[in-house]
């Protein structure tokens, strides 16, 4: 658990624990020549900001997530894999376009609403549960159209 400062302690109402002494440097021996202070780099010295005080209750709710925290990594479940997305653009005929948005205003009036994506990924279940035959047949109703972006026009 991560230490306390006197102020919490005392909101705690836990004896607040006697600060360690720091520890001195030990004498020089005899004989031992040590560098001269200038020599050495001067470090200045940073202004300690003193810790505002928590109230109480933020310190046992902190340590109540600690020890939540805890139970997890005892409790870990595999986790499921995620279902990688691609993202891709295309062209298609503005009439055909407008059947997207015809099929999600019929959807919705029957209360299941969709997404564009949806509604293609949908599509495409249909067409991977064809048999050949029909697929073959399907998709020959389908007119060839030039791919790429359109020509801006100007």
């Amino acid at each position: 658990m991560s230490k306390i400062s006197p102020i919490q302690a005392q909101a705690l109402g836990l004896k607040a624990a006697a600060p360690k002494p720091t520890a001195t440097k030990p004498a020089a021996k005899a004989g031992v020549v040590s560098k001269p202070a200038a020599t050495k780099a001067v470090a200045k010295p940073v202004a300690a900001k003193p810790a505002a005080a928590k109230p109480a209750n933020s310190v046992v709710k902190s340590a109540k997530k600690v020890v939540k925290k805890d139970n997890k990594d005892d409790d870990k479940k595999p986790k499921s894999d995620k279902v990688k997305m691609e993202r891709d653009s295309f062209t298609m005929p503005k009439d055909e376009y407008a059947q997207i948005a015809l099929l999600k205003a019929r959807l919705t009036s029957m209360g299941q609403p969709a997404k564009k994506s949806e509604l293609l990924r949908a599509g495409i279940k249909l067409l991977a549960a064809m048999s050949d035959n029909t697929l073959k047949t399907t998709l020959a109703k389908i007119p060839v159209i030039k791919t790429g972006r359109p020509n801006k026009k100007d």
